[in-house]
C-alpha cells in the first residue's frame, strides 16, 4: 500500500478514532475509522472536495458505498 501517510486530522470518542490521512506518493486521501470496541477498521477513500465531510460523517459514506 505504500505507507500509512501523513495524518492531517484526528478525532476520537467512545472507543472510536477517526483519522484523515494523505499519501504524498499518489496524492490520495483516506479516512480511517478504528472502532476499538469491536476491532472493526473502516477505510474510506475521500476526494479533496469531500474529505472533511467524510471525516466528520464516515458512517454515512460507508452506507453509500454499500449501495
Amino acid at each position: 500500500m505504500g505507507g500509512r501517510g501523513t495524518e492531517l486530522a484526528r478525532r476520537g470518542g467512545d472507543g472510536v478514532v477517526v483519522s484523515l490521512l494523505w499519501r504524498r506518493a499518489d496524492d490520495r486521501l483516506t479516512v480511517v475509522v478504528n472502532d476499538t470496541r469491536t476491532g472493526e477498521v473502516l477505510k474510506l477513500p475521500a476526494r479533496r472536495d469531500n474529505a472533511l465531510d467524510v471525516f466528520h460523517h464516515p458512517y454515512a459514506y460507508k452506507r453509500s458505498r454499500a449501495a
